[in-house]
């Protein structure tokens, strides 16, 4: 067990709509989320001190606390790597809290990155950047492997080579993600599943991706507040309290283009997941439920096995039969995922799984205890959330 464990709590959740085009700046829709995770669980901006978001993230924290009326903030920290930050804010959020070095820290996230800069297509900018990172794609880039579907197309090919998966195999990912946001009212998939032969016949992005083997491109913001547990328990709604928050990352780590290694897995979501179970004493066999990002198909199989929930190559029989599906032996991505109801870098995944703990999921599992994962090919991170 951690000390970290138990310490801190989600108390608040917050997001604007998702949309192709929100018609509005990035600030302001952070600025939203955060006022509506704030009146979610009855604080103000006054009792906030502390703000976190991702090294992406345009909104600075300063000019979000300014924009909000925060008076003051004792705490601001942002997360690298993409996908990856995601549960990692919170776990900034849980340590802060836990140590006495801010009392109320909001996690953020918000982009137009449907309507302006769009992470699926080609970026010059991410082989320019001045730091190692740019200098690690300026390997690829040139040669054209410049896409985030190009380079995981890399990986699942591997995977596919080395496991016998198939395509059909990650249909089941994108059909489990598309039939919950097909009841999920706030999802832009709302009422459209789709059924493996629809994905079989979508267009190919880049072999062996179709185009619902990959997320989408949505504007909007996700916010989240952090507060002690104790505190928590005296506000508005039921807390989801962080058992256990971590980073990973892994041997010969790249972003995005690790997929060389002699071992074909995701070793950095091993990190995260040992770190889980440890903190947490929990295992997957307590998990009723996950929440793991999927920003493309494959990677969920391969998280799967990550974490402990099947042996490495057994995830293609793991997910077969609808196991992922509500009804199933462990439902995921219940919100409808980032293919199914918006991608806002893994955030929305946060807020789902707090849904989940409070009960009031439009596809609610029994969950006393819900795993929730950031951004995979990347150095990631992960939580556990408890009743």
């Amino acid at each position: 067990m951690s000390a970290l464990s138990g310490a801190a709590a989600i108390a608040g959740i917050g997001a604007t709509e998702f949309s192709k085009a929100s018609g509005r700046s990035e600030l302001q829709l952070s600025v939203e989320a955060v006022q509506h995770a704030l009146a979610d669980c009855g604080l103000t901006p006054a009792d906030v001190d502390g703000l976190t978001t991702f090294t992406m993230d345009t909104s600075s924290e300063i000019a979000v606390a300014r924009e909000l009326g925060i008076p003051e903030l004792r705490f601001f920290s942002r997360i690298n790597y993409g996908g990856g930050a995601a549960c990692a804010t919170v776990q900034q959020a849980a340590m802060a809290v836990a140590t006495g070095v801010a009392d109320v820290v909001v996690c953020y996230r918000g982009f137009n990155e449907r309507s302006e800069s769009r992470f699926g297509q080609f970026s010059l900018a991410a082989a320019t950047q001045v730091n190692t990172n740019g200098l690690d794609n300026a390997w690829t880039y040139p040669m054209g492997l410049g896409t985030p579907a190009a380079t995981v197309a890399m990986q699942a090919r591997r995977y596919m080579h080395e496991y016998g998966a198939t395509s059909r195999d990650f249909g089941a990912v994108a059909v489990a993600d598309r039939r919950h946001a097909a009841t999920n009212p706030d999802a832009f998939f709302f009422g459209r599943p789709i059924t493996i032969e629809d994905h079989q016949a979508s267009r190919m992005i880049a072999d062996p991706l179709h185009l619902l083997d990959c997320c989408q491109e949505s504007d909007g913001a996700v916010a989240l507040v952090v507060v002690s547990a104790e505190r928590a328990r005296d506000l508005a709604q039921k807390p989801a309290v962080i058992a256990a928050a971590a980073q990973g990352s892994g041997r010969d780590q790249f972003v995005m283009t690790s997929y060389y290694r002699d071992d074909i897995g995701i070793p950095e979501m091993g990190v995260v997941g040992r770190e889980l179970w440890r903190q947490s004493g929990l295992t997957p066999d307590d998990m009723p439920m996950a929440i793991l990002y999927d920003h493309f198909t494959p990677y969920v199989l391969m998280q799967l096995e990550e974490l402990g929930f099947c042996g490495r190559g057994e995830a293609p029989g793991f997910v077969a039969d609808g196991a992922i599906e509500v009804g199933g032996r462990l439902p995921l991505n219940t919100h409808g995922g980032q293919l199914g109801e918006a991608y806002i870098h893994g955030m929305n995944g946060i807020a789902e799984g707090v849904r989940q703990i409070r009960g009031t999921s439009v596809n609610p599992v029994e969950a006393p205890h819900v795993l929730v994962t950031a951004g995979t090919g990347v150095p990631t991170s992960g939580l556990i959330l408890s009743a």
